[in-house]
């Protein structure tokens, strides 16, 4: 099992960076959210004169077994089809890249689909782990060994974006039925009520979600009769282990059963993001839920992570409530890949620049008048 050395933000700069930003030729606190957003950066980076140099914009695809369940409207070949047409630079996300200068990479984690395309505009870097999980009404979605894989993989694709230079990171995912496990997590690690975190998906009516809660529900109750309750019973009593545990060790199983091979690798990423001190953008429902995993598994991860809308998914804002979380924008979207993340990139640019370009009151010769 691979692990991570993420340390809570280094406050030691604190004083000079909300100096340097009171400072700046506005009256104090005149740029809200913005000086909230510098403030983090400046402390993710460690300097008063913050960067968001070569962005990249990580898109991971796969399949999931839950879906043969009919939990989702759309089928499962659209995930492949997706992946081709953001070969050809036409989805969402390839629009918003170009839009803001992102680096984007499409990588196959577990798609149900051989992939052999010579004419796309971009490639789709093969990392596949298995042609989608298994389904987890019945089983676990994933082997230990795939998971430790799939976290690896995320860990990977995040040096190879150091190596470039990278110093902000925005991850997308593609996978058809990925909300069901967004749901269970949002349940289990929030302990709201399944029926609470179940919502459309990819356009679901009445009955697609009720019959959505009642696989759900099902499978959650198979979990529970194989770990426990959210699967502490197993490691705090029932079987003499020791209520000292780390809380990794309860939350990795629940993981695992339920993930997408594009799920982990995100929370890989995220991790190995944190760690090397990277800004980090959390897109919608699907990427807030892989954050969830990742702040319980390393809570620290949460200091290098910005929230960066709420979608229109049932559920997203009680999800983005149980990490304390202030999105930024709030535009109705639901359509994954990062967008929204991207969307809200020109605000964290702002941040920035205020930081770099803005004035101070003794340089602009105008009088400090608080």
């Amino acid at each position: 099992m691979k692990t991570f050395n993420i340390q809570p933000l280094d406050r030691s700069l604190q004083s000079a960076i909300q100096d340097k930003i009171d400072n700046l030729n506005k009256p104090k606190g005149s740029l809200g959210r913005l000086e909230e957003i510098a403030m983090q950066v400046c402390l993710i980076q460690q300097t008063l004169e913050p960067s968001l140099a070569h962005p990249c914009h990580l898109l991971l695809g796969g399949d999931h077994g839950i879906e043969r369940e009919g939990v989702s409207v759309s089928p499962r070949e659209v995930t492949w089809q997706q992946m081709i047409n953001f070969t050809r630079g036409g989805g969402g996300v390839n629009m918003f890249c170009r839009q803001h200068g992102f680096k984007l990479r499409i990588v196959d984690v577990g798609v149900d689909y051989d992939f052999q395309i010579d004419n796309g505009k971009l490639k789709i870097e093969n990392y596949k782990i298995a042609r989608g999980t298994k389904n987890f009404l019945y089983e676990p979605a994933m082997s230990e060994e795939e998971f430790d894989r799939a976290i690896q993989i995320g860990s990977d694709l995040v040096d190879d974006c150091l190596a470039e230079g990278c110093r902000v990171l925005s991850i997308g995912e593609m996978g058809i039925g990925n909300t069901s496990p967004s749901s269970i997590w949002m349940s289990l690690f929030g302990d709201i009520p399944l029926k609470d975190c179940i919502g459309a998906g990819a356009g679901l009516n009445a009955e697609g979600i009720r019959h959505k809660y009642e696989v759900l529900s099902r499978a959650v109750e198979r979990f529970n009769g194989l770990y426990g309750k959210n699967g502490h019973d197993r490691l705090n009593g029932s079987n003499g282990a020791s209520n000292n545990y780390p809380l990794s060790i309860i939350h990795y199983p629940l993981i695992r059963y339920f993930a997408g091979f594009e799920m982990v690798a995100a929370i890989g990423a995220m991790l190995r993001a944190a760690e090397q001190h990277l800004v980090i953008l959390i897109d919608g429902f699907i990427m807030t839920a892989c954050a969830l995993a990742a702040i319980r598994l390393y809570p620290a991860s949460q200091d290098y992570m910005i929230f960066t809308h709420c979608g229109d998914e049932s559920g997203h804002r009680m999800m983005l409530d149980i990490v304390d979380a202030k999105p930024l924008l709030h535009l109705g979207l639901r359509l994954g890949e990062g967008t929204g993340a991207l969307c809200a990139f020109p605000i964290i640019d702002s941040a920035v620049r205020m930081m770099n370009e803005m004035n101070n009151f003794q340089s602009a010769q105008i009088t400090k008048y608080f």
